[in-house]
């Protein structure tokens, strides 16, 4: 009765993307700078982060993902857990983790990353360098750790 334009086959009511389009929705705990908006100094969020604008400073991202999107013009040096660059940057790139750069990108600088995957058609000026991942350390058994304590403890009495 209710149900008009929601018959099986109506495009208009189509749930699935079309190639080209962008998807409606965007995730939870991301900003996005648009592209008209331009800041200059120091950049620092607790979220993931998206610029399609242009920023001139520093960028302290430490703990979250960044993207340099395609209409992004970045020129900083930037501070992040993973960098993507698909529009255009000028400084150096340190990442814990991975630094993509994707077809389009144009980056000026030094990258300093534990990893790092470079799309075809990326152009990329400056040097690389490649720090090992942190180790991983195996916590000590609870028996280790209470032994441990318990002489403390004793060496204070």
């Amino acid at each position: 009765m209710f149900k008009k334009g929601q018959e099986k086959g109506d495009p208009t009511k189509s749930s699935s993307l079309r190639i080209g389009q962008q998807q409606p929705i965007r995730a939870k705990n991301v900003s996005v700078i648009g592209p008209t908006l331009v800041i200059k100094g120091e950049l620092s969020a607790d979220e993931d982060l998206v610029i399609e604008g242009t920023i001139e400073g520093t960028i302290a991202h430490h703990k979250k993902n960044l993207t340099i999107g395609k209409h992004g013009r970045v020129t900083a040096d930037i501070h992040a857990s993973s960098v993507l660059v698909e529009g255009e940057l000028n400084g150096d790139i340190h990442s814990d983790g991975l630094v993509s750069l994707a077809k389009g990108a144009r980056v000026t600088g030094d990258l300093y990353c534990n990893r790092l995957v470079t799309e075809e058609g990326a152009r990329f000026n400056g040097k690389i360098e490649m720090a090992k991942p942190a180790s991983f350390k195996v916590a000590p058994k609870p028996e280790e750790v209470e032994q441990e304590f318990t002489e403390a403890e004793n060496l204070t009495a």
